[in-house]
Parts: structure tokens; C-alpha cells; sequence
């Protein structure tokens, strides 16, 4: 018999990464109510082995779901937002851990900040990102400013004086490129929190670069994009960078990389 309308539920965001997990797995149950309206649904079914075990296997109506959530994602992402996600995949293909959008507090001299309209801080000087109410000391001569790189990325490995934090800032307008460097403390800030700092520069709706690798100041390194792949135009100097604060791990704790361990082979999640 039919289930009457008001039965099935109305699927949303979270049903639809369960159903994603669900899809990529074996199919194991955790036997919670998302699972039972996903059942409702028609979206999963249960499936009995012959040594008795149950599994749940993601339905042609599921797989149409999946189709459609991945198609109108794809169409509402931005070129900007698109930019930055493939940059945080090709960093976590590459060994790396990568943060997007993570904001982080970064001393800078303050006269660097002189003449440029420094990122507004909380009320509380001392009040650090990941939400520790200790007070953070501020350095002499130095101003606390907030910095949001469009990703920031550490390697994997178990010693810290070897995570190498790396900056990529993200353009896909020329104006946007042109205003932002004429930020030099935005740039300090950056380089303050990473041991290198990367420009990323899309391109025009022509097909052309946005900007020239002459153009960004020489402490950073440019990659284009180019017949659809990232290209290194100039290697970015490096420094090294033997301990991350802890307030910065905290922060990197408390975000979660922008890419999952069982994204890391899926670009088109």
C-alpha cells in the first residue's frame, strides 16, 4: 500500500550527504531516524546477504537525488568559490590539509598598518579565534589584525617543524587583484601566518588571465589557470616555520578541513 504524502519526509542537506556517505560506502547501517527517513523515502533500501547480514544500498531514485543535488550545486557555485574548492583539493591530493575561508589573528608592526583601514577586532583585544577567553598578548609595537586567507593548507606528518603552512589567495576578477594589492598589510598578515603565500589568478570571461605574474609584488608566488589546469608561473620563496601557536590550532581543530579524508580522490563532490 502507497504511503500517504504527509509520511515522506522532506529531504535536505543532511539527508543528502548520508545518502552521499551511503553511496560511497559498503553500505553499513547506523540505524538512526535519518536512516529510517531516507528508508521512507525510497531513497535506500535494505538488503539481506545470505550469511544474514543487512546492508542499505542507495536506490535508482536515490542515485537520481545524488544526480540532481550535484548538478545544482555545480550550477550555484561561483567562479570564485569554484577557484578556491579545486585549489583546496589539489593541496589535499598533494599530501596537504586545507582550511577554507579559516580566520586567523596575525601581529603585524603597526606602522605597516598606518594609512590602511586594519580588519575591525572584537571588543576584547586579547580574545582568540578558536574562542578561548584567555587573553592573547599583543607584541610591542605591533597591532592584532584578522586575516582570511581563501585557503590555508599544512602538510601531513606527525612533526610539527615539518607542516610547511601555505597561503593561496584566490582571484577571478581583475579589479578584485588590482584592489588587493594595493593592501601591503593584508599580504604581511599572510606571510605572518604561513611560510609561503600564493596568488591564484582565474580567468576573464574570455578565456584570459586576469593578471600578469609581474604584477603580484615578488615575496608571492603566482599560479594561472590554464587550458583548464593550475600552472606554476613563479615558485613562491619560502621561509620555515618551526611551531604554529596553539591558538592556531585550535582554530584549525575547530574548523575541519574544507576537504574530507574520503574526498580526497572525488572532485566532483
Amino acid at each position: 500500500m502507497d504511503q500517504p504524502p504527509s509520511a515522506i519526509p522532506t529531504l535536505t542537506r543532511i539527508h543528502h550527504r548520508r545518502l552521499r556517505d551511503l553511496y560511497r560506502s559498503a553500505g553499513w547501517p547506523t540505524q538512526d531516524m535519518l536512516e529510517v527517513e531516507l528508508l521512507a523515502a525510497g531513497q535506500i533500501e535494505r538488503v539481506r546477504s545470505s550469511e544474514g547480514h543487512e546492508t542499505l544500498r542507495v536506490t535508482d531514485a536515490g542515485i537520481a537525488t545524488l544526480a540532481t543535488v550535484f548538478a545544482s550545486n555545480k550550477a550555484a557555485r561561483s567562479p570564485h568559490e569554484a577557484l578556491v574548492q579545486r585549489v583546496a583539493l589539489e593541496m589535499t591530493r598533494g599530501g596537504r590539509l586545507a582550511w577554507r575561508g579559516l580566520m586567523m589573528r596575525v601581529a603585524l608592526p603597526k606602522a605597516l598598518l598606518l594609512g590602511e583601514e586594519p580588519t575591525p577586532l572584537p571588543e576584547s583585544p586579547g580574545l582568540a579565534l578558536d574562542d578561548d577567553a584567555t587573553p592573547l598578548p599583543e607584541p610591542p609595537g605591533h597591532a592584532w589584525c584578522l586575516a582570511m586567507p581563501d585557503v590555508f593548507s599544512i602538510r601531513r606528518t606527525s612533526v610539527e617543524a615539518y607542516v610547511e603552512p601555505v597561503v593561496h589567495e584566490i582571484k577571478v576578477s581583475r579589479a578584485d587583484l588590482l584592489g588587493d594589492l594595493k593592501k601591503p598589510a593584508k599580504r604581511a598578515a599572510y606571510l605572518g601566518m604561513a611560510g609561503a603565500c600564493w596568488y591564484v589568478l582565474g580567468q576573464d570571461a574570455k578565456g584570459r588571465a586576469i593578471g600578469a605574474p609581474d604584477e603580484v609584488p615578488a615575496e608571492c608566488g603566482v599560479m594561472l589557470v590554464e587550458d583548464g589546469a593550475l600552472k606554476v608561473a613563479r615558485e613562491a620563496p619560502r621561509k620555515a616555520v618551526e611551531q604554529l601557536p596553539f591558538h592556531v590550532w585550535m582554530a584549525l581543530a575547530k574548523s575541519g578541513p574544507a576537504v574530507r579524508e574520503e574526498d580526497r580522490l572525488q572532485a566532483r563532490w
